[in-house]
């Protein structure tokens, strides 16, 4: 029986994809490792479904995108969470995840938890001042929130990510209170969590369905993902207005006289905490070249 599905979860070289006809237990064909093609929770995908052998992934559908950390394919949107205390906010960890979105074409979303253990307002107005949706969630006091991120996830397929600790399981377990996802604590002398998501997998959420990611501390731009010095200005949104009014053209804003964009961070108007988180990428990148890929 040859169906149409999406993968949902990768355990171990097994693969689990859910048709309409329910979900099966997969292997991935050879053909994939030769062509060093990995499949990944989102990838949409033909099976064939045997009796007497084992099911196999037959072929992976176009990609409209694909990100490498997390090991996702075709989202929607990319749900970066944050906590505003314990871990404490780590702002060139979000940005660079804003990147890779803005890159893929994926909506970010950012998504303040533990509002209630300290002062968010300076984190708050960095993000909000990009453009991008921002939501806030205290365990505390949560109902009203989750009703509005419910209707962000409708009708998409939306990845949950961000830093070990930050409390990724514990929100979609209140999204969706029939699941109940391992959640762990934050170490005091560490200030940071244990991962307790193993693996990227999706779950129906209302009218949407999310995936919940393994935790992590650092991110690299390489291979499909890899973000170059000049083209960089492009994913910082906020940038993009001013882009061409600084009085040298092919300015990489890191403090050449004229630059417009650090006239504006220096009069406020632009983050200092993005700006930094911009500095700080370009000189990681700047030794990419395209012909060394």
């Amino acid at each position: 029986m040859v169906l149409e599905g999406i993968i949902i979860k990768g355990i171990g070289g097994f693969y689990y994809v859910e048709t309409t006809k329910g979900v099966f237990e997969c292997k991935a064909k050879g053909k994939f490792r030769k062509d060093k093609i990995s499949p990944l929770t989102g990838d949409r995908v033909t099976i064939t479904v045997r009796e007497d052998k084992e099911n196999t992934i037959d072929e992976i559908h176009e990609r409209k995108n694909k990100l490498i950390r997390p090991p996702v394919a075709n989202i929607d949107k990319l749900m970066i969470v944050v906590s505003a205390a314990k871990p404490v906010p780590n702002y060139l960890v979000i940005d660079k995840m804003t990147v890779l979105a803005e890159k893929n074409n994926i909506e970010p979303v950012i998504i303040i938890t533990k509002t209630d253990l300290t002062d968010y307002k300076e984190l708050y107005d960095t993000y909000r001042s990009t453009g991008y949706k921002v939501f806030l969630y205290s365990d505390v006091d949560n109902r009203s929130m989750l009703n509005v991120i419910k209707k962000e996830l409708n009708g998409h397929l939306t990845a949950f990510t961000g830093n070990s600790g930050v409390g990724k399981s514990t929100l979609i377990n209140a999204l969706n209170d029939s699941l109940m996802l391992e959640t762990g604590e934050i170490s005091d002398k560490l200030g940071r969590g244990r991962h307790t998501t193993r693996q990227a997998e999706i779950f129906h959420i209302g009218e949407g369905a999310v995936i919940d990611t393994a935790g992590f501390s650092s991110i690299d731009f390489s291979n499909d993902n890899a973000i170059f010095s000049d083209e960089l200005e492009c994913y910082f949104n906020e940038f993009a207005e001013h882009i061409g009014e600084c009085k040298f053209t092919g300015c990489a804003h890191l403090g050449e006289k004229g630059c417009k964009i650090c006239e504006l961070v220096d009069s406020g108007e632009l983050s200092r905490n993005r700006y930094n988180s911009y500095v700080t990428l370009y000189n990681e990148q700047k030794g990419l070249k395209r012909w060394n890929l």
